[in-house]
């Protein structure tokens, strides 16, 4: 049996008094496709931020590729997590966000091949020609020596995931990638995400309203709401023959 590459357990999260987790439970294999669903406010993106260690959990465990991510052994015991511990799993995981995250002043190219030669002290000439390689994959190679304001919105989300790409995670992270785009750029980058979820062997966990393109891509559905998972299973099972009435009116929003 495959061990999982990403465990959640028992995962609380509170910021002050708002709850927004209450107990998640998940596993995620290696190379799966995981579509997480569910209302505005029901923890979706809390989840995935702590995994990108930019949210601590309140309580419980996360594991990475069978490393503590929050904790760390010392002594035979565990301690928290210093920050080296943390970046050196978090160079596993990559994420896209809603808003690209570009660097206005640097090229696309540049832009690509910054984190790599910093996080990963590769040698630059390498950083170029595998930035430039996932720039091709993502259909941008007419556009290496141009800035992010020369783009389009789903351009520049097209470079973030080359950004992410090149720093060969074993995750990819998607959080609502399309929500900031004009509505005729969604396709452009949902097709881009869709050849990548065929061709590159890694886990990905996509936080999406696009319920047709969960359908499409995801090898699971998850859906989260009021901070607990709610329901998970195939697509098909999630999507179209679910008894739960939670979901049933969540997904009612979607159908013309």
């Amino acid at each position: 049996m495959t061990q999982p590459i990403v465990t959640f357990e028992d995962i609380h999260k509170s910021f002050d008094d708002t709850v927004v987790l209450k107990g998640v439970n998940l596993d995620v294999f290696p190379g799966e496709k995981i579509a997480i669903i569910g209302p505005s406010g029901s923890g979706k993106t809390t989840l995935i931020r702590m995994l990108m260690t930019l949210e601590k959990p309140t309580s419980g465990m996360i594991t990475v590729d069978g490393q503590n991510l929050w904790q760390r052994e010392k002594k035979q015991k565990l301690i928290p997590a210093n920050e080296s511990h943390l970046q050196k799993i978090r160079g596993d995981i990559g994420m896209v966000f809603q808003h690209f995250n570009l660097f206005p002043h640097m090229t696309i190219l540049e832009n690509c091949m910054i984190a790599p030669i910093r996080v990963k002290k590769m040698d630059k000439d390498l950083a170029k020609e595998k930035a430039t390689e996932m720039l091709r994959k993502v259909g941008l190679s007419d556009k290496l020596n141009q800035y992010p304001n020369q783009l389009s919105g789903g351009q520049k989300q097209r470079v973030a995931m080359a950004r992410a790409l090149v720093m060969e995670p074993k995750i990819m992270l998607f959080d609502e990638v399309t929500s900031a785009l004009d509505p005729e750029l969604v396709d452009e980058v949902l097709s881009v995400i869709r050849d990548l979820a065929e061709t590159v062997d890694m886990a990905m966990i996509l936080v999406t309203h696009e319920m047709e393109f969960a359908m499409d891509v995801a090898d699971r559905v998850v859906f989260i709401d009021e901070g607990v998972i709610a329901e998970a299973g195939s697509p098909q099972d999630v999507l179209e023959h679910s008894k739960n009435e939670r979901l049933q009116n969540f997904l009612r929003r979607f159908r013309r």
